[in-house]
């Protein structure tokens, strides 16, 4: 069919979303996490050292750093509504901006 009503890869169940489907992270994409999580833990440390004192900073530092993290926190993070209540780390929208928690609720 042509004009407005004609089919398209998404109107005829095309493929929609790009995020990979697989829960496995490349290894570009693996270091590329562990570089994020090896330059924050470095700015923390470097805040701490210049004797700045706030409640953020208190909580960050309670976390684990990247060298204490399993794998399964680096790569993975907690979700309701995911089988295993695991997901990869990919699936969580801009993941690079945002703060990824580095721990999961217990027994998860």
């Amino acid at each position: 069919m042509f004009g407005a009503f004609r089919a398209s890869g998404v109107s005829q169940g095309g493929l929609l979303w790009k995020a990979r489907m697989k829960m496995d992270l490349s290894p570009t994409q693996k270091a590329n996490i562990r570089k994020r999580l090896k330059a924050a833990d470095d700015v923390v440390m470097k805040v701490q050292q210049s004797g700045v004192e706030c409640n953020a900073l208190t909580k960050l530092k309670a976390e684990p750093t990247e060298a204490q993290m399993p794998a399964k926190d680096k790569y993975t993070v907690f979700s309701r509504s995911f089988k295993g209540y695991r997901k990869s780390v990919h699936k969580v929208p801009h993941f690079t901006k945002v703060a990824v928690p580095r721990t999961a609720p217990t027994g998860f």
